[in-house]
């Protein structure tokens, strides 16, 4: 540590042996101790790299049967918790951060403090607390009724901490932290796959504000797979500064109205996933993904079957126990309820699907608000032009509308000693492997 660090850990050890936050320590663990930056009014917090005690740590992956856990002090624990500074070894008597079930405990106990008030005036998420209220005196009441359940509970709240998950609630709805925007814009070009993931991580938080965000950041997030040679190209480029420029304006979303139907409108191509929720009008959020690699090997049905089955899976809090009405532009999803012939896939899907009150409603063209912005222009990413002067389409050659060159193709396929006519179904098949546009 550098010399004003050794004074402030000095200072940071002393305030929290006054509180009775650790002790002196003769533990066989130990992990080294290290300082970050506060977010909010400067200075430095004390933290622990606790990945070595984590990677032996039993994972908390299940609910805590009983609050008492939560509130047992173990002191067999306690040694584990150890780590070495430039003053000694100290041991924490209180919760730390940094060790892997921190979290989920933390949040239980929270739900535990807040149960009375949790969904009719309080939200909770770990140590963030969101109070809403219809009136400003009804507010009043409220946060007087949190701020006493915590001081119940020796817990403090910061008040110079007023957002809540990233994200700004307004008037209107929910808008994008301006802070976090800031952080976007101002960060270079990433010359790393890591630093290319640390910047989807940070704009992707916000990907249901932005429509289109897995189409847009595609060209970025193909260089963090697997053996992909880096390649900073134009493309990326000007995906980085688009994702910039679509943070900046992004739309305030809705606040949903749990009472009312929800409209989800879903679209699939070769390009990814786009769905959409709105609630009266008003759009609540944007969500999308590229495709698997074995989902480009899906037929139309079920790759359209399959957006449906995205939207239910992410926005499950949605229309679970709600009317929820799907719009689609593929005219046969209408009647999958009542279909009597299914694959596999299919009955799995309809399975998840049979747990909603869905309507699916066919929605034409243009008048599908995804569909025509993600499709019509989808198949176009794919096409490639080799320099003999022809057209691919996913390694299979485009036939130009010309019935002549057509029946030429279709006659060698039938006639030739080669092919020996393995039947309609065969031959039709290993065309639609070698060409695209004969249908």
């Amino acid at each position: 540590m550098a010399p004003d660090e050794l004074r402030e850990l000095k200072v940071q050890l002393q305030e929290q042996l006054d509180k009775g936050f650790i002790r002196p320590s003769s533990s066989p663990w130990g992990c080294p101790a290290l300082f970050v930056e506060k977010k909010d009014q400067g200075g430095k917090r004390l933290c622990v790299d606790y990945r070595p005690l984590n990677a032996v740590t039993i994972k908390n992956k299940y609910p805590l049967p009983h609050i008492d856990i939560l509130f047992d002090h173990r002191e067999e624990d306690i040694p584990k918790t150890a780590f070495s500074t430039g003053y000694g070894l100290y041991e924490y008597l209180v919760m730390s951060f940094g060790l892997t079930n921190a979290p989920a405990f933390f949040m239980y106990m929270m739900n535990s403090v807040f149960m009375n008030e949790l969904d009719k005036f309080v939200v909770v998420f770990i140590d963030d607390i969101l109070i809403y209220s219809k009136s400003e005196k009804e507010h009043e009441e409220h946060l007087k009724i949190v701020l006493t359940r915590l001081r119940e509970h020796k817990l403090y709240a910061k008040f110079s901490k007023s957002e809540f998950l990233g994200s700004h609630s307004v008037r209107e709805g929910v808008a994008v932290d301006p802070s976090k925007v800031k952080d976007v814009l101002n960060w270079k070009q990433p010359e790393t796959v890591i630093e290319i993931r640390s910047f989807l991580g940070l704009a992707g938080y916000y990907r249901r504000f932005i429509k289109d965000f897995s189409k847009t950041a595609k060209p970025m997030t193909s260089l963090t797979k697997k053996n992909a040679k880096y390649l900073w190209s134009s493309n990326c480029e000007e995906a980085f500064q688009t994702l910039k420029k679509l943070l900046t304006s992004a739309p305030v979303l809705a606040q949903p109205d749990v009472t009312k139907p929800f409209d989800v409108y879903c679209d699939a191509s070769g390009n990814g996933l786009e769905i959409l929720c709105v609630d009266a009008g008003r759009v609540i959020a944007y969500a999308s993904r590229q495709l698997r690699k074995h989902e480009a090997n899906y037929p139309t049905h079920d790759l359209e079957l399959a957006a449906v089955v995205h939207a239910l899976k992410i926005w499950r809090h949605y229309p679970l126990g709600n009317t929820c009405h799907i719009y689609t532009d593929h005219k046969s999803l209408k009647y999958i309820l009542t279909q009597p012939e299914l694959n596999m896939r299919q009955r799995r899907w309809l399975e998840l699907i049979k747990d909603y009150d869905l309507e699916i409603h066919y929605h034409p063209g243009k008048a599908n608000v995804v569909a025509d912005a993600l499709s019509r222009k989808a198949h176009c990413n794919f096409i490639e032009a080799r320099p003999t002067g022809v057209l691919w389409f996913k390694n299979r050659l485009v036939v130009p509308k010309d019935m002549e060159l057509r029946k030429k193709i279709l006659d060698e396929a039938h006639t030739s000693p080669f092919t020996m006519h393995p039947g309609s179904n065969k031959m039709y098949q290993d065309l639609k492997r070698s060409f695209g546009g004969l249908a």
